[in-house]
């Protein structure tokens, strides 16, 4: 690399500013300055360089709740201004709201301001507690994250999760500060229009007790979703979710789930909608919706009785909710492979899930409970799962002769199966 050319994603800093109160009661391990971005093509190119400085660094600071912002570029060397050499700071201007800080202290008088004084615009759809991360030289026992933990006890750590639309008060406002994650952190993420007066939002923040009790709480932003709404014949819509991210020092947590439960739990409760669809999910997202997905038809006591016969919800209690490896069922319900399509259906709908990911969630249920011995299940079981993949992808096979055709499907097949398995233990 020349001398004069930087990696920008390597130069451009990011931090979650706290007000000196709010960093003071931070347990050892909790620390959210100084992150880089995963991605920032779509503001300095493909190539995601800068050319024209030696020791580049470009540090955007965040309040951690208001999303107030700051921007420094500093360099020990420039290149005389020519077309070659980047603008920096003009370029990263086209995509953050004007009016930013370029004033060290007095973005932190306005850190601190805000402190006490923000608050999340929109509806309460959702909350979690988790235990705070302590020092043991304190003498605090460390906790897991997903522990369970009283929520008046002084370690307890509140979450919630906002629904917002552009009609919400400030919240327009709000999304262009917050908007930038998307770039910075969603391959192929780009920016939404505000003229697409549909959209719809549900954003988590982390809510947390301040030293002194007359300063109330400090809410400090983790992530956030966006939604589409499309028709849906007769009179609903369906509920696509278009981008979904949690901030580096949030990321590993369980922060993800709890975020996609407030959504999912949102639409259950919403008569107005049909189901919720994913908008080419990426990897790692499609694990964690599956995993959610599975764990909440585990804890479904009816859904189990009926597809796996009536001891099945009882031997789940006994398991736990989601403790999907010890809950081995007869197969007497209509989980029988094939599975019963008319019962599938109605429970689809009643549940809300799209139709391709309902389908996989009951190939993974039947999958784990098939007794590897039944030869006439295990074939009836890959005729199912072969059948909706011939669909899926129809027009491909089409094209190709009868026995490539066949040979294609069960190729597939032994992938999915394989796929399923590593799944599955994510719930075991």
């Amino acid at each position: 690399m020349s001398d004069w050319t930087s990696d920008a994603n390597e130069s451009l800093t990011l931090s979650l500013v706290r007000s000196q109160e709010d960093k003071d009661i931070l347990g050892e391990g909790e620390s959210y300055e100084k992150f880089h971005p995963s991605f920032t093509y779509p503001i300095y190119g493909e190539d995601e360089k800068i050319y024209g400085y030696r020791d580049l660094s470009i540090d955007l600071r965040f309040a951690s709740g208001s999303l107030e912002q700051y921007l420094s570029v500093i360099y020990s060397e420039k290149l005389p201004s020519t077309s070659t050499v980047d603008d920096v700071e003009g370029t990263l201007r086209e995509f953050i709201p004007s009016g930013y800080h370029t004033d060290l202290a007095t973005f932190h008088e306005r850190v601190e301001s805000d402190a006490s004084s923000f608050r999340p615009s929109g509806q309460l759809i959702h909350s979690y507690t988790r235990p705070a991360p302590s020092s043991t030289s304190k003498g605090k026992r460390k906790r897991s994250g997903n522990q369970a933990i009283d929520p008046d006890s002084e370690e307890a750590i509140e979450y919630e999760v906002y629904h917002a639309t552009w009609d919400t008060p400030g919240f327009r406002e709000y999304h262009r500060k917050m908007q930038l994650f998307i770039l910075l952190y969603i391959e192929g993420g780009s920016y939404i229009n505000e003229e697409e007066d549909t959209w719809e939002f549900v954003i988590l923040f982390e809510k947390r007790k301040r030293r002194d009790p007359s300063h109330g709480v400090a809410y400090h932003f983790v992530g956030y979703s966006s939604l589409y709404p499309f028709y849906y014949f007769p009179e609903k819509v369906r509920l696509r979710l278009s981008q979904f991210v949690i901030l580096t020092p949030y990321q590993r947590q369980g922060h993800g789930c709890e975020l996609y439960k407030g959504i999912y739990q949102y639409i259950l409760k919403n008569p107005n909608i049909a189901e919720l669809t994913v908008e080419d999910p990426a990897e790692a997202f499609e694990d964690l919706r599956d995993k959610n997905d599975l764990e909440m038809l585990l804890a479904n006591e009816q859904f189990l009785e009926e597809g796996f016969g009536e001891q099945a919800s009882g031997r789940a209690r006994k398991s736990g909710r989601g403790q999907l490896a010890s809950a081995k069922f007869p197969s007497q319900g209509k989980l029988v492979p094939p599975a019963n399509k008319a019962w599938m259906e109605k429970w689809r709908k009643d549940l809300k899930i799209a139709g391709r990911q309902f389908q996989r969630l009951v190939e993974m249920l039947i999958l784990f409970h098939l007794d590897p011995s039944d030869k006439a299940k295990l074939r009836a079981y890959r005729l199912q799962v072969k059948e909706r993949l011939y669909r899926f992808n129809f027009e491909i096979l089409a094209q190709l002769e009868e026995e490539e055709r066949y040979e294609k499907l069960e190729e597939t097949f032994q992938s999915v199966k394989e796929d399923y398995h590593r799944i599955l233990k994510f719930v075991n």
